[in-house]
C-alpha cells in the first residue's frame, strides 16, 4: 500500500518540503574542481547532467550562497569528477570544506585544474556559457578530455549515500 500523494505550491510551501521532494530524485555525485588564484578547490554537486553529444557539452549549477561560488564563476577551464561507491569520504571532505586536497591523490591538468585521481569518470572542461537560474548559476562546459574507469557509482538519495548494482 503506498502513502496518499502530497502537492503544494513550492513558492509558498516550507522550501524544506521543496527539497524532500526533490531528493525523491537518485542522482550521482561528482566534485568539480578549478584553480581559484590561491589553489586548488573543490565542491560537492549533484547539479551535473549531460548537455550535448555533439559538441561535447555538460553543465552544472552551484549555489550563488556558497562561499566558493565567485571561483567557479571566474574559471575558465575546470573538471566535473563523478565519484565511485567507495568515495564518500571524498564528496563528505569537499562538501564542508573546498580544500581537502592534502588528503588526496591528485594532479594538475595542462590548465592548471585539479584533477581527482581514482574516480568512475572525470571531464575536464572549458567554459562555454554562464546562465542565471534563481539561486544557482548553471555553467556550460564543453569536454576537451575524458578519464573513465570500471566501477560502482557513488549514488544520492533522500539526502543519504548509496551505490547502485552494474545492469546485468
Amino acid at each position: 500500500m503506498t502513502a496518499e500523494p502530497y502537492s503544494f505550491d513550492p513558492e509558498t510551501e516550507d522550501p524544506r518540503a521543496f527539497r524532500a521532494a526533490l531528493g525523491k530524485f537518485i542522482t550521482g555525485v561528482t566534485i568539480i574542481t578549478c584553480e581559484s588564484g590561491t589553489g586548488p578547490i573543490g565542491i560537492t554537486a549533484n547539479s551535473f547532467a549531460s548537455l550535448s553529444l555533439d559538441p561535447p557539452l555538460v553543465l552544472w549549477a552551484p549555489a550563488k550562497s556558497s562561499q566558493r561560488y565567485p571561483f567557479y564563476m571566474a574559471a575558465e577551464h575546470f573538471a566535473i569528477h563523478v565519484m565511485g561507491a567507495e568515495q564518500s569520504e571524498i564528496s563528505n571532505g569537499f562538501a564542508r570544506d573546498g580544500n581537502v586536497f592534502d588528503v588526496l591523490d591528485w594532479e594538475t591538468s595542462e590548465h592548471g585544474v585539479p584533477l581527482i585521481g581514482g574516480c568512475l569518470s572525470c571531464f575536464e572542461c572549458t567554459r562555454t556559457a554562464q546562465h542565471d537560474g534563481g539561486d544557482h548559476s548553471i555553467i556550460i562546459g564543453r569536454v576537451t578530455r575524458v578519464t573513465t574507469r570500471p566501477g560502482k557509482p557513488l549514488a544520492f538519495f533522500a539526502g543519504k549515500y548509496g551505490a547502485i548494482e552494474k545492469p546485468s
